[in-house]
């Protein structure tokens, strides 16, 4: 279990006493799997099965549910993160975890605790700036989840030359994450450069004849570029997750 296998690096490493490591390794294995609030069922050994806890959809939730789910998670001593939500849930949050973090231009509150870290960077590359909300998702949940990220915005293919300068941030990633809106080109354009995989986010950012994402969406589903893979529209985190995943990979 990814979990377990930090508590044994960090003690390894000398960052943590063994009997905490031990402590701690017993609170992530003992008890009942899902936690009952009534309102929603908590399922507290997600990071023992997939390597990283239950995630927070903010969208559509009361601030008080939110919180108490937060709660539950950090009580377990599990890392936090809650997508698409905002200032109000945010301050209920904070009322029953305090050093939770909220950024707003994500729209994620975060609270972070130590898991395994990835073997490499994964490259967050923007289009434009209208992207960088979804960049900033899939940017910071992919360091949540124990990745190192390099952010690369404005690289647009109406400007081609930006992307070309970073040259060697691009093939220097091991996982690449492409933001782009209108025609969504972009994921064309790096997986054409790269031989690392490319997890396409097509945006909503467009004028009228984008259909709300819809075309870049389906220009990256046409990429003839290999390697590349693609999310839904504006689904920053997904794309985080899948990368995260590609990164911890031995």
């Amino acid at each position: 279990m990814d979990a377990l296998r930090a508590l044994f690096d960090a003690v390894r490493d000398g960052r943590l006493d063994p009997e905490e490591a031990a402590r701690r390794a017993f609170e992530r294995v003992q008890g009942d799997p899902l936690e009952n609030l009534e309102f929603a069922r908590v399922d507290h050994h997600r990071a023992a099965r997939q390597g990283f806890p239950e995630v927070i959809y903010g969208q559509g939730k009361l601030p008080d549910h939110i919180a108490r789910i937060s709660k539950a998670i950090v009580d377990r001593g599990h890392s936090l993160l809650v997508t698409r939500t905002n200032a109000d849930a945010f301050a209920s949050v904070a009322k029953v975890v305090p050093d939770a973090r909220f950024h707003e231009q994500a729209r994620i509150i975060e609270r972070r605790t130590e898991v395994p870290r990835g073997r490499g960077v994964i490259l967050v590359a923007a289009a434009g700036t209208s992207d960088i909300p979804v960049s900033e998702e899939a940017a910071i949940t992919a360091e949540v989840m124990g990745n190192d990220v390099d952010r690369l915005y404005d690289v647009g293919v109406a400007g081609l030359h930006r992307l070309l300068a970073e040259h060697r941030r691009v093939v220097a990633a091991r996982v690449i994450i492409a933001v782009a809106g209108m025609e969504g080109a972009l994921a064309s354009v790096i997986g054409g450069l790269v031989r690392v995989p490319v997890v396409a986010v097509p945006t909503s950012v467009r004028y009228g004849a984008s259909f709300g994402g819809v075309t870049a969406l389906l220009a990256m589903l046409n990429s003839c570029a290999t390697g590349v893979s693609v999310v839904n529209i504006d689904n920053g985190f997904g794309a985080a997750a899948i990368a995260s995943a590609i990164n911890h990979l031995d």
